[in-house]
């Protein structure tokens, strides 16, 4: 079992910075990625990120490329991500995801991949 709590969301107006944390426990990270998800109310969660665990290497939806970066501390069991150039359609609940075990191609980027949810932070970017 994993645990996931995140932290660091708030209220910013557009072109500031976040940086968000999800500190795990538990059985903690044991699959080869682990992601960041956020939902607007009404819509779909929306694939943002993921992070290798292994390697590191980072992906990136489209909508947050060259903006956003997810890192990886493996001694505080912590991930981060990195939000600047903020706008208002980034506002949105964020959720950090783990798998329960190894996990490809497509499933990655798709919500019904990950096992493990946090509880979710608010977002909010005023225009």
């Amino acid at each position: 079992q994993v645990q996931l709590v995140e932290s660091g969301g708030g209220l910013v107006q557009a072109g500031d910075s976040l940086r968000l944390s999800c500190a795990a426990s538990g059985r903690t990270f044991s699959s080869n990625v682990a992601a960041w998800f956020r939902q607007v109310p009404g819509k779909e969660r929306q694939f943002v990120g993921y992070i290798s665990t292994g390697g590191g290497s980072t992906y990136y939806a489209d909508s947050v490329k060259g903006r956003f970066t997810i890192s990886w501390d493996n001694a505080k069991k912590t991930m981060y991500l990195q939000m600047n150039s903020l706008k208002p359609e980034d506002t949105a609940v964020y959720y950090c995801a783990s798998p329960r075990g190894t996990i490809f191609g497509a499933s990655i980027t798709s919500p019904s991949g990950y096992n493990y949810w946090g509880q979710g932070t608010q977002v909010t970017v005023s225009s």
